[in-house]
């Protein structure tokens, strides 16, 4: 039985589903009618451009990685026994395990999007070539205290998040150390404390969602364990402002005798992750 990995955003492409809408209807009516306008012409002609706009990547990105997922069942006829998402990625972890319908998945990811896109003044860049202990050492001595590590993703590979002129200002420190710095597009300064006030209006959505308890494992970016009963709507709420442990999450899965790892959704980038880890234990 394989791990079910769904990507986050980043990971969305123009023409991303096209094969997939036409074949599950019933969905693709339900998210037209939920978003308010056609999550097919979005995905696949992005007619206007939006599909890199947060507010219309993730309800975009988790409709597709539903229909890849349902895709993948019809054609394995069978369940994964882990499931494990990047970030937004994890609404469709959490879909697969039973967690919620796709309407309330939907809805709550678009809410999610919409408080996310008016974030201004963040910033986010990569960082390649050091582990989570160095940047953080370098940040430090550099008293860049406002800059928060917002993705683990490989042993050599990190993303922080913070006030944009803070990490502008790291990337010729962290340059200096050989690693190479690749700021990211995006609004906000994702998975950090900036987050915080969309943590706390998304809070209220959260609790007003019907919300069940997960009948698959799913491993959760907080704390790179399986989720517990009852914790669905603090796991999410909080990871709005907490990293993604994603290094981590891989490192319990092998742990537990996981070899099969299958990437759900459009691109290869998580598959490349678990590459990377693998080739550096």
């Amino acid at each position: 039985m394989a791990v079910f990995m769904f990507p986050g955003q980043g990971a969305q492409v123009r023409g991303m589903g096209a094969a997939l809408f036409a074949r599950y209807p019933e969905y693709t009516a339900a998210a037209d009618e939920i978003l308010g306008y056609s999550v097919e012409q979005l995905c696949v002609a992005d007619p206007e451009g939006r599909l890199q706009h947060t507010d219309y990547t993730q309800p975009a990105l988790f409709v597709v990685n539903v229909l890849s997922y349902i895709d993948e069942i019809v054609r394995r006829r069978q369940y994964p026994r882990f499931v494990v998402g990047h970030s937004l990625g994890e609404y469709n972890a959490l879909f697969a395990a039973g967690a919620f319908d796709f309407r309330t998945g939907l809805a709550l990811v678009k809410k999610r999007g919409e408080l996310m896109a008016r974030q201004h003044g963040g910033g986010m860049a990569a960082v390649i070539g050091l582990d989570s202990a160095n940047v953080r050492a370098i940040l430090a001595a550099a008293r860049l205290d406002a800059i928060d590590l917002a993705n683990d993703n490989a042993p050599r590979q990190v993303v922080i998040s913070g006030p944009r002129p803070e990490v502008e200002r790291a990337q010729p420190i962290i340059e200096a150390r050989g690693a190479r710095f690749v700021p990211l597009r995006v609004s906000g300064a994702f998975h950090s404390r900036q987050m915080q006030p969309v943590q706390q209006e998304f809070a209220v959505a959260l609790a007003a969602a019907r919300i069940a308890d997960c009948h698959l494992t799913v491993v959760a970016n907080v704390n790179a364990q399986p989720y517990a009963p009852g914790s669905v709507r603090a796991n999410l709420r909080d990871q709005l402002v907490r990293p993604v442990l994603f290094t981590d999450s891989l490192r319990h899965l092998i742990a537990l005798g996981e070899t099969e790892f299958v990437e759900i959704g459009p691109g290869n980038v998580l598959t490349g992750l678990v590459g990377q880890l693998r080739a550096a234990s």
